[in-house]
């Protein structure tokens, strides 16, 4: 299919800024609900109390009220005496007996101090001397002590809460102590999110080759209801004008902002745009220069918002945060949002595309000479992983084509808080690793996993960017694994085994020597730094066959394209061919282990992974389900 190129592409702030002049962007109207509805919401207005709280002088605890200047100098060796008087004071109940000069009234906590009192002396600093009514009193107590008076917490008439907060269960709780019964609040911006694309399916729906399942509707759903709106998700339609017309007609009827998800690169079979062109005004913008998320569209229809968002995960989500959220506050009469950032060094050398806003997603992680690194996700716009995983992103300015490795750089926080993780593992992936962190998870540990390969996490265990470090390289010299690849200042902690070899599809019969002698077959290879990397440079030796410059990060990965057809060989463990139903051909059992920098081997996530991996565990029994083997003592 003919392409077109973008005509327009224009500056992110430039764009949001035409955007908004065809917007008519107040605060909703307000609403009357239920505090029990409340949470979350807007408020629409001040809220004044119209009653003290407390409302009267209260007892903060079990004791007796008395008159403070009645019980100065008294002490356990010598204690005061006063007459108690016959009433108590429970709670809710208004007292009838006067305290006066040297008596004192029983008193619950939450009780009513009576006129006259200005104290209440705890119950465990006291006798009673019940043959003469007599209450004995051994430690002094000042005016005020062990009592809230009426009007301390708030006042009549007090501003409690200002419009514009966002009700969370502490400002219910203050809404309840005023009496407030109904709350006004703004009203939730109606956001209708509407996917398009012959290739999406709901979930649940029957999979096949060349459909991928809706996560988009599902994100920005819930996106919008965690800024506080109301999301409806109008459906997902076909590549049809009558279809795509149809549901926009919908959302603008219906909703005060519409989202269109995918068919946004204005090729010819996407058809969003041109069905949102026929808006009034229609689009103001189609192009914008940010990676991800250059093909977003921005519309409007009689001061309406209408978005097209890019169909890749990572790029909706990345456009709806920059251009659809912060519309969003502004309905519910929020102000922009300011998001924490902290400073840090990029771990490694990152190249960008001049002419863009790059937002680099990354993970953090705590060096103790650095302080903290951030490392690159790594997995492209199509990921629907990799912001959920992400600490934060980095701004790569338009002008800049490369940034260093140990540059500074700014890290924007996409949560309000980092959350360090208590066990930090970089190096190579494996689905028994996996277990591993659940296991953990299971412990109590907040387990943080970045994938760079095994020689990129020795690198980052050198530096003690990390508490533990996958690995699988094998030394070509002496036939051994990991070992020889620590080094100083680095322990190796035991993993288990795992069968490498040659898969193919199941059709196909041949051994591995058969396959590499057929220059017709295409191969998989793996990225440079991985261990299984070293094991196919060393099966092949000088052959360079089809494929060979193929090189996904991931066993999944291998076997995905050997399974589509995509290619005809590669080399993946044997749990990931068994779960893909290839023909597997063993080459060798490689060691899954751990490098591990001294200076953490004795912390508590790193003792408890030493326990989980003791033979006999039961996290043993489960690797051995998944197909790993147990390493020689």
């Amino acid at each position: 299919m003919k392409q077109q190129q973008f005509l327009d592409v224009i500056d992110r702030d430039e764009a949001e800024a035409r955007w908004h002049t065809v917007l008519e962007l107040v605060t909703l109207p307000p609403e009357v609900v239920h505090l029990g509805e409340s949470l979350g919401r807007i408020l629409a207005e001040d809220v004044r109390a119209d009653v003290d709280v407390p409302s009267f002088d209260r007892s903060n605890m079990d004791g007796f009220a008395v008159q403070a200047a009645d019980t100065f100098g008294a002490m356990e060796e010598a204690p005061v005496r006063l007459r108690l008087n016959r009433e108590t004071i429970p709670t809710g109940v208004a007292p009838q007996e006067e305290i006066k000069p040297g008596t004192a009234t029983t008193i619950a906590t939450g009780g009513m101090l009576p006129r006259g009192a200005d104290a209440v002396v705890p119950v465990e600093h006291t006798d009673v001397e019940e043959f003469d009514e007599r209450l004995v009193v051994r430690r002094a107590v000042v005016p005020g002590a062990a009592v809230s008076f009426a009007g301390t917490d708030i006042g009549r008439g007090e501003t409690v809460l200002f419009a514009g907060t966002r009700l969370t269960s502490r400002e219910t709780g203050m809404l309840a102590a005023v009496g407030r019964e109904h709350v006004r609040v703004v009203r939730r911006p109606r956001v209708a999110v509407l996917s398009t694309g012959d290739e999406i399916i709901e979930p649940g729906a029957p999979m096949r080759a060349g459909l991928v399942f809706d996560s988009n509707a599902r994100i920005l759903c819930d996106a919008v209801r965690e800024l506080g709106g109301d999301p409806w998700f109008a459906g997902t339609v076909l590549d049809d004008v009558t279809a795509v017309r149809s549901g926009l007609e919908r959302g603008l009827r219906d909703a005060d902002l519409v989202i269109l998800s995918g068919g946004t690169s204005k090729g010819e079979g996407d058809l969003n745009s041109l069905v949102v062109s026929e808006l009034d005004p229609g689009i103001v913008v189609h192009g914008v220069a940010l990676k991800p998320g250059k093909p977003i569209c921005l519309a409007a229809h009689a001061g309406r918002p209408v978005v097209i968002l890019p169909g890749f995960p990572t790029s909706a989500v990345f456009t709806f945060h920059e251009f659809v959220a912060p519309v969003i506050r502004r309905m519910l009469g929020l102000q922009p949002d300011r998001r924490e950032s902290v400073p840090a060094r990029l771990a490694v050398q990152v190249a960008s595309e001049r002419g863009r806003l790059e937002y680099l997603l990354v993970g953090l992680v705590e060096s103790p000479d650095l302080g903290l690194v951030a490392y690159p996700m790594g997995k492209g716009s199509g990921s629907v992983t990799a912001f959920s995983r992400a600490d934060g992103f980095v701004r790569i300015g338009r002008n800049v084509e490369i940034v260093e490795a140990q540059a500074d750089v700014d890290v924007t926080l996409v949560a309000p808080e980092l959350e360090p993780a208590d066990l930090v593992v970089i190096g190579s992936h494996c689905i028994g690793l996996d277990a591993l962190a659940g296991a953990l998870q299971a412990e109590g540990f907040r387990v943080k996993i970045l994938s760079v390969g095994s020689q990129g996490g020795v690198a980052a265990a050198r530096r003690g960017e990390c508490d533990v470090a996958p690995i699988h390289l094998l030394d070509p010299e002496t036939q051994t694994y990991n070992q020889p690849f620590l080094g100083e200042g680095l322990r190796l902690l035991r993993g288990y085994t795992r069968m490498q070899g040659v898969v193919t599809r199941a059709r196909e019969a041949r051994d591995v020597s058969e396959l590499l002698d057929d220059p017709s077959l295409r191969m998989v290879n793996r990225n440079r730094g991985a261990g299984t990397r070293i094991l196919i440079d060393a099966l092949l030796g000088e052959r360079r066959p089809p494929g060979y410059a193929y090189e996904p990060r991931s066993h999944h990965a291998v076997a995905a394209a050997v399974a589509q057809g995509r290619a005809d060989w590669g080399v993946t463990i044997e749990p990931v061919a068994r779960e893909a139903r290839l023909h597997f051909r063993p080459l060798r059992a490689e060691h899954y282990d751990f490098a591990v920098p001294e200076s953490r081997w004795e912390r508590p996530a790193v003792q408890t992974l030493r326990r989980l991996l003791e033979p006999g565990s039961r996290l043993r029994a489960r690797l051995g389900e998944l197909g790993f083997g147990e390493e020689d003592a």
